[in-house]
């Protein structure tokens, strides 16, 4: 079967909220979309930004529910779940427009660019960059 594949770049965020006081932040993401689901390594870095230069490939058909692939949801979860870590924010990325283009053309590119990370009471702290690249009518490994 044809289909495609969403490469995403997930490069840093920054100047997200701190959620231990002592030591270097440990943070990772977890990536969703559709069915899919996909985690981070742990992050580098530390002060304002928290650095993961990590690439995620997530494949989709023509048979996928184009509804349930129109968001990548990112969630920053913290690994000091002991000092009050766990959820930090996410940013609920809006990609319809990328799946729709790139099927079109075949292929499309996004240069990583910032998106808001959105806090459990709704209000804005902190950047997270990712960029896209997807690809259409490649043949997928389980095919």
């Amino acid at each position: 079967m044809k289909a495609g594949i969403l490469e995403v770049l997930l490069v840093y965020a920054k100047d997200i909220k701190r959620t231990n006081f002592i030591g270097k932040p440990s943070y990772y993401v977890i990536l969703e979309w559709g069915t899919q689901s996909q985690r981070s390594k742990i992050s580098s870095g530390k002060d304002e930004k928290t650095w993961w230069n990590e690439k995620f490939t997530f494949e989709f058909s023509s048979f996928d529910d184009s509804k349930k692939l129109s968001h990548l949801k990112c969630t920053i979860m913290d690994t000091e779940i002991f000092t009050n870590g766990g959820f930090v924010g996410e940013s609920r990325i809006y990609i319809g427009r990328i799946i729709s283009e790139g099927t079109e053309k075949g292929y499309i590119e996004i240069k990583p660019a910032p998106y808001n990370v959105v806090l459990e009471d709704g209000t804005y702290r902190g950047q997270i960059k990712i960029g896209f690249k997807l690809f259409v009518n490649v043949r997928l490994s389980s095919s």
